[in-house]
């Protein structure tokens, strides 16, 4: 199963174009999705430029934190079947999502995934 996986406010702080702090809980859970099978893609605006290589950044953060990627911003399988730009994933995890549920740590810019109740959904999904 895939998951699309948002970056700022989603695992690490909004911060942008700086990398935020680490979410409460995300690359634990990452860690542990990615070890019952979940296919993770990175799916973010983020991207590199000459002046920043922000998306660089960002999969680095994940690679340093053991997180393995599928893909980032498609999925590697999708262009078989399909020529659409939207990443294909069974789940997608973001903080700008209707419903997601969301807190504020202490010194975090704005509201971000709250993975203690947004892991074990995903991870109930996965499970289906």
């Amino acid at each position: 199963m895939y998951v699309c996986i948002d970056f700022d406010g989603t695992i690490v702080d909004h911060e942008y174009p700086e990398m935020g702090q680490p979410v409460p809980k995300a690359i634990d859970w990452l860690l542990r999705l990615q070890g019952r099978g979940a296919r993770l893609i990175l799916w973010t605006m983020r991207s590199d430029s000459e002046e920043a290589p922000l998306l660089s950044s960002a999969v680095q953060y994940l690679e340093e934190n053991g997180v393995v990627l599928s893909g980032i911003n498609k999925n590697p399988e999708q262009a078989e079947w399909t020529s659409s730009p939207k990443a294909y994933a069974s789940v997608y995890v973001d903080d700008s999502a209707a419903g997601c549920p969301l807190i504020q740590p202490r010194g975090f810019k704005r509201p971000c995934v709250n993975w203690k109740k947004v892991g074990p959904i995903v991870e109930k999904i996965l499970s289906s």
